[in-house]
């Protein structure tokens, strides 16, 4: 009888599931399930980069695509030894000494500084501020040395101190802060304390500062010159901490209940989703890894010899065994890449909304026809116009920091910008452009890692983008000058997750024999174009350049 497993992937939209045979990694089932509440747009604020969601919308979800796909299968309940949940990061939730999100407590039901503070939420910018100019300016450990040396808005004490200055109510109701892939663990789990509950290595290291040569989070002294509350925080939170091919739990009677599994099924330590996707899409050394959906997390593995204590600059973090254990995980990435192309889709889409769409001419159903017909195709002609541009034509220049950089070097307060409009200037030529932009920051991450030593010989893309835009990883290909391989999963994600969940089991030995048994396999490869090479290279020229001024304008206006 075969052995089955769930991962379970949490992204910023929406949910998935997946069933997979332990044996071979085959997918027997999957579900989705949206974010009903988030689809609203409720407890956000795009214009103040404020992006928040309820725990309900997670939770309801986590029920509604197990139960799904446990029912569908009409696999036996006994077989399904194991579950890991990953999540997007840093997305952390304030809980009470019980480990209930304060949005399910009375009182902050309603209450957005009680909820998710979701991974791009930029409105701790000041805060990452503060963080980075203390670590430099005090007299002890700079704490930010295995982040890449800068703290960022989108990671765990920055929004946690602003939501505490913010909010008195909810910083003197929120005994702890879990990250949503600890959260949605320990929700599952047979009952255990916050204090003996096991935190992810994951979200520890790259987004809280966490690390063995201080052993631990950043000592109190330095937490409490940021604010007494933080030191006060750090004695309810963690030191030790745990990869995800170890076991959290087993799943408690009401949720085997809930989801129709049994108590005997192991619920691995989580994850962050772009680590859990790497190992899905079988990452080895020197095999960059790139996530691609709303943003992207590139992932790559190095022995403990090559990187030895050498800190790699402007990263997201270099963790021992946040991805394989035995090997240090090192992240990076950009805060927008379908963010950035969806962003010029609803410009566009603007006149159509307010202007074809509010015509009296129309009938109601007209309308819904015509605005599903247009969403289908949009993107998919822009696309293919795009595709049409000759390179030789005047192509304008564009940045793709329209919700601030990551990396190299974080910086959530730049902006995105165009330069070398002109008058025959149309919407695909500018689609180009945001499609070069991207891949131009893409090229930045790979230079930065080799300037710093870590040498890439392969690029893996996963994800929507990757699976579903040729036009955009040739364009990647041509820009990076190297082979691109795409990997074949739909949810590489869920399947990395459900890889270490056949870890922690027992099912394999290590994650590593297990990916090679599970992982996906290849789908398509892109080559570079030597052509495409050259004139790629003058058009980075003017990425690098329009940069610069755009950053040191950012400068001078601080």
């Amino acid at each position: 009888m075969s052995d089955f497993v769930i991962g379970l992937d949490y992204g910023s939209d929406s949910v998935r599931a997946v069933l997979i045979n332990a044996a071979n990694g085959k997918e027997i089932e999957a579900e989705v399930s949206y974010y009903k509440r988030w689809q609203k747009g409720l407890y956000c604020n795009p214009s103040e980069n404020r992006f928040r969601q309820h725990p309900l919308d997670h939770i309801e979800g986590l029920e509604k695509t197990i139960t799904a796909i446990v029912s569908r299968s009409k696999v036996d309940p006994k077989q399904i030894k194991g579950i890991c949940i990953d999540t997007t990061g840093s997305s952390p939730v304030p809980v009470n000494k019980e480990g209930i999100p304060l949005a399910l407590v009375s009182g902050f039901e309603e209450n957005p500084n009680a909820m998710m503070v979701l991974w791009k939420d930029h409105t701790a910018i000041n805060e990452a501020n503060e963080i980075n100019e203390l670590a430099r300016s005090w007299d002890g450990t700079d704490f930010t040395k295995f982040e890449g040396g800068i703290y960022s808005s989108e990671w765990f004490w920055a929004k946690i101190l602003h939501v505490a200055r913010e909010d008195a109510a909810v910083k003197e109701a929120a005994y702890s802060w879990m990250e949503h892939c600890d959260l949605m663990t320990f929700s599952i789990i047979e009952k255990t304390s916050l204090a003996d509950f096991k935190r992810s290595r994951c979200a520890a290291g790259h987004k809280a500062m966490w690390h063995e040569a201080w052993d631990g989070l950043p000592e109190a002294s330095f937490l409490e010159k940021l604010d007494p509350y933080l030191a006060q925080l750090r004695d309810r939170l963690y030191s030790k901490t745990f990869t995800s091919n170890e076991i959290a739990g087993k799943l408690s009677k009401e949720w085997a209940e809930r989801l129709g599994l049994t108590t005997e099924t192991i619920v691995a330590v989580g994850t962050f989703d772009a680590h859990a996707g790497a190992v899905g899409a079988k990452i080895e050394e020197h095999a960059l890894v790139r996530v691609m959906g709303t943003s992207t997390c590139d992932i790559i593995v190095a022995s403990k010899d090559v990187i030895s204590q050498n800190t790699v600059r402007g990263i997201c973090g270099q963790v021992d065994g946040s991805v394989i254990p035995g090997l240090v995980g090192l992240e990076a990435g950009q805060s927008a890449f379908g963010d950035l192309l969806a962003w010029f889709k609803d410009v566009l889409m603007w006149p159509v909304d307010e202007l074809v769409l509010s015509s009296k001419i129309l009938s109601e159903e007209q309308k819904t026809a015509l605005k599903e017909e247009i969403s289908a195709n949009f993107i998919k002609k822009l696309t293919q116009d795009a595709e049409e541009v000759p390179l030789s034509e005047s192509i304008p220049t564009a940045l793709d920091w329209i919700n601030g950089r990551r990396t190299p070097d974080a910086n959530q307060e730049l902006k995105s910008a165009f330069s070398g409009l002109n008058l025959g200037t149309r919407a695909p030529h500018m689609f180009k452009a945001l499609v070069n932009a991207i891949c131009f920051g893409a090229l930045k991450i790979v230079e930065r890692f080799e300037e710093e030593g870590v040498a890439i010989h392969t690029v893996i893309g996963i994800g929507g983008v990757a699976r579903k835009s040729p036009f955009i990883m040739q364009t990647l290909a041509n820009v990076l000058n190297r082979p691109i391989k795409i990997a074949e999963s739909d949810q590489a994600p869920a399947l990395g997750a459900a890889i270490y969940a056949a870890v922690a089991a027992g099912i394999y030995e290590d994650v590593i024999t297990a990916g090679k048994h599970m992982g996906s396999d290849f789908e398509a490869e892109y080559q570079p174009e030597p052509d495409a090479i050259k004139i790629y290279s003058k058009l980075l020229r003017s990425y690098e350049g329009l940069s610069e001024f755009v950053e040191n304008q950012q400068k001078k206006n601080q």
